[in-house]
């Protein structure tokens, strides 16, 4: 496995234009770190989070969906998935057109053994195409000891792999959903990131991350952006924020900013689309043992 210095010579420390991005991601399938939010606002951002997961803590359903709608239920997690530079990022990719598909929490506790393992994000999310990119956001720092992502360049083009699923508690994935294929970790890069810093990769790249033994949460939003053009494959109506350009397509229910911080009205919405999110992510299951949503 490679050091953090290969994913910073691989890209550079900053974003270098739209032609540059468009170039590393087609490229590589990934492109990391760039500064997205300074340190005090991520930290800002954090502190609001956590502190709706205290008033949420005997309340397993709603915090489940805090967990997997951030950004419908919290006015500061709906600004991040909006941030300019996010979007001046995403659109010399996929264009000025932009819908965030989901904004779910990737968090591993201090001093814990839960891992990410090697998988693609498209493989059970019900998607016609793959006009699809992932932001992912630290909000604390993303480094080896608290079990950062591992990319493998190039591995995008290899398209959908055969994947198993193991349903490990230890795994965070929604189905514990595993690559079927040899890995050659050795080709990895480490993606070492700081707090306010992101990454973005595509939706076939292959990527994973190990355990947190640090002494601190590591703490993410993954941003999943998509074009308008994409449908869910089932016809299901899933709910998604428009964050740019226009969608000139209907495949999906647009929903407005949360109306306020945690309101009752956005916990029904939310807790309705997870109702149609679960059929899309576990079709297929042999258990009805799921991790997520």
């Amino acid at each position: 496995m490679s050091t953090e210095t290969s994913g910073i010579d691989r890209v550079g420390v900053e974003m270098n234009g739209d032609a540059r991005i468009a170039e590393l991601y087609e490229q590589d399938g990934f492109v990391f770190p760039f500064d997205v939010l300074a340190a005090h606002e991520a930290q800002a951002i954090r502190a609001d989070l956590e502190a709706a997961e205290a008033e949420l803590a005997d309340d397993t359903e709603r915090f489940a969906l805090l967990r997997s709608y951030p950004d419908r239920l919290l006015p500061s997690f709906d600004a991040l998935i909006r941030h300019p530079v996010l979007l001046d990022a995403v659109r010399p990719i996929l264009g000025p057109d932009l819908l965030v598909w989901s904004s779910a929490l990737f968090i591993k506790e201090a001093d814990t053994s839960h891992i990410v393992s090697w998988h693609q994000d498209l493989t059970y999310w019900g998607l016609d195409d793959v006009e699809k990119v992932t932001a992912w956001v630290a909000l604390s720092p993303a480094t080896l000891e608290s079990g950062c992502m591992r990319f493998v360049p190039g591995s995008h083009k290899k398209q959908a792999v055969p994947h198993l699923d193991t349903f490990d508690d230890n795994n965070l994935l929604s189905r514990g959903q595993e690559i079927a294929v040899e890995v050659d970790e050795n080709e990895s890069v480490d993606v070492v990131l700081q707090t306010g810093q992101a990454s973005l990769h595509h939706g076939h790249l292959f990527h994973a991350s190990g355990p947190n033994t640090s002494g601190d949460r590591r703490i993410a939003a993954a941003i999943r952006y998509i074009k308008p053009s994409m449908k869910q494959r089932g016809g299901e109506r899933l709910l998604v924020a428009q964050v740019s350009g226009e969608d000139n397509f209907g495949h999906f229910d647009i929903a407005g900013a949360p109306k306020e911080r945690l309101s009752d009205p956005d916990f029904v919405l939310c807790a309705k689309d997870s109702a149609t999110k679960q059929s899309v992510l576990y079709e297929g299951a042999t258990t009805d043992k799921r991790q997520r949503y």
